[in-house]
């Protein structure tokens, strides 16, 4: 299959920066119902609500459309990217990781109860082990955990992953003195205190330090908001080998 180029896929990313609507949201979402009527449905109203708030998935569906490579999902939480990527009829290999064992124990359940094919899931912590793997990468909402130094090490690692054809896609809230800067470090906070996250932010990245990264790892990226309807300073950015 032909691979679309950067500029192609980021420019689809751009232009799906909407949330998935009600009916496409629960569709995917209900892969998370308890496998009891009165089982607990936090999953499901979690990821029913973040498909339907968040543009993150659309987004990442653009950017790897067309791509066929093995991909890793960096910090996968509940493995909701890959039902996404099922559902839209994305069947690359995939593997997600995630420091959270009681998440990636939920995530490996659901998948096999879902009959999701060609993935599986661990439990890593990434400040201290690296996956090996080669193929895509998607780091989501990951690197505000890492110390600038750890950053720059994953990130020139992953990039020594990509095949021809594949993508590095990243979301990241971007560090600024913007009020959705603000916003994005206190929301992320919270979600550490409350427990849903368990580590802190650390250091969140520069649009400029994160392109001169890249660049030097060897990759050509494109940035866009993806804010949606969010009040975070979320950004989507995709990367390549240069051509």
């Amino acid at each position: 299959m032909h691979s679309p180029t950067i500029e192609t896929a980021q420019a689809d990313a751009a232009t799906a920066v909407r949330p998935f609507d009600r009916a496409h949201a629960r569709s995917i979402a209900r892969a998370f119902l308890p496998a009891r009527a009165l089982g607990n449905r936090h999953d499901y109203y979690y990821t029913l609500f973040k498909l339907r708030s968040d543009p993150l998935y659309p987004g990442v569906l653009a950017a790897l459309r067309g791509s066929e490579a093995p991909l890793l999902d960096l910090g996968c939480g509940l493995g909701l990217l890959v039902h996404a990527l099922r559902r839209d009829g994305q069947a690359m290999p995939y593997r997600g990781v995630d420091i959270d064992a009681a998440k990636i124990a939920r995530a490996q359940r659901v998948a096999a109860r879902s009959g999701l094919d060609g993935t599986r899931f661990e439990v890593v912590d990434l400040a201290r082990t690296t996956p090996t793997h080669r193929g895509s990468v998607a780091i989501l909402d990951v690197l505000q955990y890492l110390s600038h130094e750890a950053q720059r090490e994953l990130l020139s690692t992953m990039a020594a992953m990509l095949t021809p054809g594949a993508r590095l896609v990243i979301r990241t809230g971007l560090g600024d003195d913007s009020r959705r800067g603000r916003t994005t470090r206190i929301t992320d906070r919270l979600a550490n205190l409350i427990g849903w996250m368990q580590e802190r932010p650390r250091c969140y990245p520069t649009a400029d330090g994160l392109r001169t990264t890249l660049e030097q790892a060897g990759l050509e990226s494109r940035f866009a908001p993806l804010y949606g309807s969010t009040p975070f300073n979320n950004w989507l950015v995709v990367a390549a080998q240069r051509r």
